[in-house]
């Protein structure tokens, strides 16, 4: 048996979070959590009323940022993902906040245990990038 491709490598990773279903089903999971639990209250209130256009980014972002199709350059053209939240007020709290939303989100899902350690790894950096852009711009 062939042993399977590591996460990070090709689109093993989008593979393993269920592909563009799987990531869109995650981020669903992940605003309504995030509107629904009082914990996540700072960061939900930095998305706008109408949050579909905010779903909509972030699965397209991940389904690329996972080794997938860049359905979010095909929609939105080019991102840079600290540099779009610098107008926001994102320090250590609120990324913490981003990541354990993100991290109840991933435990719900039928991701392999492996994955998920691997994914919520993974988000870290990003997240950390964007506090640091955030709090350079006060």
């Amino acid at each position: 048996m062939k042993p399977p491709i590591p996460y990070g490598t090709g689109d093993a990773s989008f593979r393993a979070a269920g592909g563009q279903a799987g990531i869109f089903r995650l981020v669903d999971v992940f605003f309504d959590r995030m509107e629904s639990d009082p914990r996540f209250e700072t960061i939900w209130e930095m998305h706008p009323d109408d949050n579909d256009e905010s779903r909509d980014k972030l699965a397209r972002f991940l389904c690329g940022w996972l080794g997938g199709p860049k359905l979010y350059t095909e929609k939105y053209g080019a991102i840079g993902i600290p540099r779009v939240h610098a107008h926001l007020a994102i320090t250590t709290p609120e990324r913490d906040q981003w990541l354990t939303c993100m991290s109840e989100s991933v435990a719900e899902q039928a991701f392999d245990e492996d994955f998920k350690t691997y994914l919520m790894e993974q988000l870290f950096v990003p997240a950390e990038a964007v506090r640091r852009r955030c709090e350079a711009q006060r």
